[in-house]
């Protein structure tokens, strides 16, 4: 038995490391300034709200008047406006990401906007640093997979949550190839696929609810907070 048991958290074990290495080379693009001025582009890239249809999304997973939304992994902000016009001018938006470069270039657009309602938060690698039991929904963006430490920043994230409230996971299908990229990106730059992150949440405590296919390439899970 001991044998048994000894193999098994042998295996989680190289599971885990094989899936952070995955998430690391998933971060390659991020450890220089040229880097993530690159992915930058990318993520402000004005075909992206045809490609991602945002609104589409945000009445799916039910964001309405007055929430407080956060949404991490914000990157330049490319949801802000459309959970803006979902929440009104009673909720409020706190914008997280681990870079501040990032950051920055949001507080810029954030200011010639006006947006008072949005507060923008620079996070840990591990914990988000989101304020405890203040969020209707966590939102997470093409991000999750990127997440090195998943079980700790979940548990972070479940603090941040008030009683009733969500944790959203939209993320890329691992073997789904998307149009004009190549078909291999995904498998190679996902560390897993959606019902494997769906047994990492729960494994940190949140409860799944549900979930659905947002594009035909892409995924969105719900999940609520566990009273435990």
């Amino acid at each position: 038995m001991r044998t048994l048991l000894f193999a098994v958290a042998l295996a989680v074990l190289a599971g885990s490391i094989c899936s952070a290495q995955v998430a690391a080379g998933a971060n390659a693009g991020y450890q220089t300034a040229e880097g993530r001025a690159r992915v930058a582009q990318s993520l402000a890239n004005p075909e992206r709200e045809k490609e991602q249809k945002p609104r589409e999304l945000i009445a799916s997973i039910g964001v309405k008047k007055g929430d407080v939304v956060a949404d991490i992994g914000t990157g330049v902000g490319f949801m802000i406006p459309y959970f803006l016009e979902a929440i009104g001018p009673q909720g409020k938006i706190y914008a997280e990401d681990i870079q501040q470069d990032f950051l920055d270039q949001l507080q810029t657009h954030k200011s010639e906007q006006g947006w008072q309602n949005v507060e923008t938060i620079l996070g840990g690698q591990v914990d988000p640093k989101l304020p405890a039991n203040t969020m209707d929904v966590a939102f997470i963006l093409d991000a999750y997979h990127h997440f090195e430490q998943p079980t700790e920043t979940i548990r972070a994230i479940k603090g941040a949550l008030k009683a009733d409230g969500r944790l959203v996971v939209v993320d890329f299908y691992r073997f789904r190839s998307r149009e004009g990229r190549d078909p291999d990106w995904a498998k190679n730059h996902i560390r897993a696929d959606r019902d494997e992150f769906r047994a990492e949440i729960e494994a940190a405590g949140l409860e799944f609810e549900r979930t659905f296919d947002h594009l035909p390439y892409q995924y969105a899970m719900v999940f609520r907070k566990a009273n435990r």
